[in-house]
């Protein structure tokens, strides 16, 4: 590894308002460098690589690249710098193809005026033979899985030449499988010469790929160490400041009445023009935590919006403490006491440009204690609402209840829907991905919540692409394959290998609902 710097970013600062975001930040990057960027929910991470990457205009300090000082102020000038972002929201357009998506912005031109797509076409499947990438390039981005719309923002800056490589969060939503995978390519690429920022929660993946690391907290910087001389656990403490344990405290219970009853659920997909779930059956009861693990694209996805209201079930039933509601409304469903988090907060839990406190109520708009006289909004009531939920959830947002849904991180977004969805003290939560792209303090925090509903007696259906999540909470694990339960497992009784197995389609069993 080479030891000059192509990035050096100096005493950085950037407010909104009287909310600091980024105090006094120095960061520098070498040549051929794996640097991973540390730290809590709302400390800064985002905005500090927003920055270099000319989305946020910085306040106060100093950027040079390769040597120089530059003034980046827009994300074409980083791109012409070699400067490539893979966000942790998507920026795709989902009605475009993968092929379009990869070359919005740098489309080939020949003989000065005609798209040559042909010419971008070679390219990009010389980049995916390449990188072992599988990508149809003729898919609508919006059809495609989470894991490929990542290969297609990766794709985005190879297709540009970068050498500067920021990912943010890129495995929030990968299984171990596409994770393992994506590490590799890290790797392949910093071995290639490429520089690259990598920001993340996830402790293990910082010590499989990081030469260092550096730690920010609250905006400010708190130590950069070399990943080879520290554990996990020393990580963990210089991020939050404490002990994290994220495996959950669970009570003995023994599982109580049925609460949800999926009975031969098929589930049709207009977009593959078939079944994606396939006659499924199960239950969750009170007192337990009923987990579905699978590699993503087997049908997850359209299972849970059948059982929330999403989506319409093609054949089957679908029952909510002993009654049908195959045909209910979501609003129906959420009166008889489903609560639902769902997999993308910004697309399906939030109304971005929505403050907070409208975010908090958006369900209970119509409930009396938020309104005067029967028809009036009461301000005061939802802004006193709003507040106790981010105090008890240790939300950070720059003017609290006031703050639009979109000014936050996206681990506190997270815990916004978290705190909504708890708080209606649902018979059923239906929680899907509840950790994505938040940090470990944040994780021990959501798993424990998540517990409690267990504890009072409540019913959850987990779905996740982290087998730690489902290991930590579960009480029984579903394995889903290609639309189908092929497996169910104790947790106590089974290794995450031996679960791979299954969700790979490699191996299945006769799945009987007690």
């Amino acid at each position: 590894m080479d030891n000059s710097f192509v990035i050096e970013m100096e005493h950085i600062s950037k407010t909104y308002g009287q909310f600091v975001a980024n105090e006094d930040l120095s960061l520098n990057l070498r040549k051929g460098e794996i640097l991973a960027l540390l730290g809590e929910n709302g400390s800064g991470k985002t905005t500090l690589m927003s920055i270099l990457f000319g989305l946020v205009k910085k306040d106060k300090g100093t950027i040079k690249c390769n040597g120089i000082e530059v003034n980046i102020t827009n994300p074409i000038e980083a791109n012409k710098l070699g400067i490539g972002m893979v966000h942790q929201h998507f920026k795709l357009v989902d009605a475009f193809s993968i092929l379009d998506n990869i070359i919005l912005g740098a489309e080939p031109i020949s003989k000065r005026i005609f798209l040559d797509k042909k010419k971008a076409r070679e390219k990009i499947e010389r980049l995916c033979k390449q990188y072992g990438f599988d990508l149809d390039l003729d898919m609508e981005v919006g059809h495609a899985s989470v894991s490929t719309q990542q290969k297609v923002e990766i794709m985005k800056m190879l297709y540009r030449d970068s050498t500067i490589l920021l990912f943010d969060e890129p495995t929030a939503v990968l299984t171990p499988q596409e994770t393992a995978s994506l590490l590799k390519i890290m790797k392949n690429l910093s071995n290639e010469g490429k520089s690259i920022i990598f920001v993340t929660h996830k402790l293990a993946e910082i010590k499989e790929v990081a030469d260092r690391c550096e730690v920010i907290k609250d905006g400010k910087f708190v130590k950069t160490v070399d990943v080879k001389d520290v554990t996990e656990a020393e990580l963990s403490r210089l991020m939050v400041g404490r002990e994290v344990t994220l495996k959950a405290k669970k009570k003995k219970l023994k599982p109580g009445n049925t609460v949800l009853k999926v009975e031969d659920l098929s589930v049709y997909n207009r977009h593959t023009k078939a079944d994606k779930v396939r006659h499924v059956s199960f239950e969750v009861r009170e007192g337990e935590i009923v987990a579905i693990a699978g590699i993503t694209g087997n049908g997850q996805t359209e299972l849970i919006y059948a059982i929330s209201g999403n989506n319409k079930a093609r054949t089957g039933s679908i029952y909510l403490k002993g009654e049908d509601i195959t045909k209910h409304s979501i609003e129906k469903r959420n009166k008889m006491g489903m609560s639902y988090i769902p997999a993308d907060r910004q697309k399906y839990g939030l109304v971005m440009d929505f403050p907070n406190e409208y975010n908090f109520i958006i369900k209970e708009s119509h409930n009396p204690k938020y309104l005067k006289l029967g028809i009036f909004m009461d301000g005061k009531a939802i802004t006193e609402h709003s507040d106790k939920l981010i105090k008890e959830h240790d939300i950070k947002a720059p003017r609290g209840s006031k703050s639009l849904s979109s000014e936050m991180s996206g681990g506190n977004q997270q815990k916004l829907i978290i705190a909504r969805e708890l708080d209606n003290d649902p018979d059923l939560l239906i929680a899907v991905n509840p950790t994505r792209g938040v940090d470990v303090g944040a994780i021990e925090f959501i798993n424990k919540k998540i517990v409690e509903v267990r504890n009072a007696g409540k019913a959850v259906l987990l779905v996740s692409f982290s087998l730690e999540d489902i290991f930590n909470l579960a009480d029984r694990i579903l394995v889903i394959s290609k639309g189908e339960i092929v497996g169910e497992f104790d947790p106590d009784k089974v290794t995450p290998e031996e679960l791979g197995l299954y969700m790979a389609g490699a191996k299945r069993m006769e799945v009987k609902n007690d």
